[in-house]
């Protein structure tokens, strides 16, 4: 087991080592070069190439003067301390932009999946017990259609009707104007009351996918002998259906379910800029917008890496979830 966790580790730092190392060539791919338009704007405000050179190290962590084998080096030492450049639109380290965005981030994120599942087992293995009933019939067109709607157009649609046409729930924000940010109710109820719109946004288009996955996981698990034995037992529908059958079919599903949380971080550029909410996505298209270089590849970097987290605990994690990974696929019932 030790062996198998360091090896894992070790293929987690890997990727990430990576990762960073795109993020390094990006900077120096992009068209025109990303230093170029600073170098330009910084010349007509009359600093001389020193200063500019001064200034840029201090925004990238790169000696523009040294070479590219030094950046490099220098640039890798900067991530592996933290410290991800400065913000050149904002003016502010990265990091500390990033710190205030991510909270908000996995708020929606970590929520909307959370519900997405929760919802998604309920009337998945409801739909399976069911197969073939107008129960089953109503709700497998409901997922479908579900699954067809992109986010970010139910997205539109939310903020149009519930916020400008009928103005029930705010469009845009983390919490009030009025508000505080500090620990207390006015700043939690305003928080949620922020939050509605962007992750029913991710939970209703993403609750049609995964309620046809726990479906078909279902309807598999009721072929199961313990599935037989409930119903000789008279159990009830119900817990034979939630409790039997959605216990087991679920398990399948736990990989996808931590590697969804960092692909809905992705997700949040577009969603998160149609609300006007301040988390890694927000930032990430107001760096781009705006050509900050430093700030666009923290945010990426930031995204990338949840998301390689996420295989990694899922992959060491899975084994406790599901036992039968471990003793050989036993088919009881856990």
């Amino acid at each position: 087991m030790s062996h198998y966790l360091a090896k894992r580790t070790a293929r987690v730092l890997f990727t990430v080592y990576l990762v960073a190392t795109f993020t390094f060539g990006m900077i120096r791919l992009l068209p025109g070069g990303p230093l170029t338009t600073l170098r330009v704007k910084l010349a007509r405000q009359g600093m001389d190439p020193d200063q500019i050179n001064a200034y840029i190290e201090n925004y990238q962590n790169i000696r523009p003067d040294a070479t590219l084998l030094e950046q490099y080096q220098s640039y890798m030492l900067s991530v592996a301390g933290g410290d991800l450049g400065r913000s050149i639109s904002l003016d502010e380290p990265v990091a500390n932009v990033l710190a205030e965005a991510v909270p908000w981030t996995v708020f929606v994120v970590v929520v909307s999946t959370v519900l997405m599942f929760a919802f998604a087992v309920l009337f998945g293995a409801m739909m399976a017990y069911w197969e073939g009933s107008r129960f089953d019939q109503a709700l497998t067109g409901v997922s479908i259609v579900s699954a067809s709607v992109p986010f970010y157009v139910l997205a539109l649609l939310l903020v149009y009707f519930l916020g400008y046409q009928y103005q029930i729930l705010p469009t845009g924000g983390t919490t009030g104007l009025a508000v505080e940010k500090e620990l207390s109710v006015p700043f939690v109820m305003s928080a949620l009351e922020h939050a509605i719109l962007p992750v029913a946004s991710f939970t209703v288009t993403g609750m049609g996918v995964q309620a046809l996955a726990m479906r078909g996981n279902s309807i598999q698990v009721l072929g199961e002998d313990y599935v037989r034995v409930a119903r000789l037992r008279g159990l009830a529908d119900r817990r034979i259906a939630t409790r039997y059958v959605g216990r087991n079919a679920i398990l399948p599903m736990y990989t996808g379910f931590l590697l969804l949380l960092g692909f809905n971080l992705g997700g949040t550029i577009i969603l998160e800029r149609i609300f006007s909410y301040p988390g890694l996505g927000f930032y990430m298209f107001k760096a781009l917008k705006a050509r900050d270089y430093p700030l666009m590849m923290g945010t990426f970097l930031v995204i990338t890496v949840a998301l390689v987290v996420g295989a990694y605990v899922a992959d060491l994690t899975y084994s406790k979830v599901d036992p039968r990974i471990s003793s050989g696929g036993s088919n009881e019932a856990y």
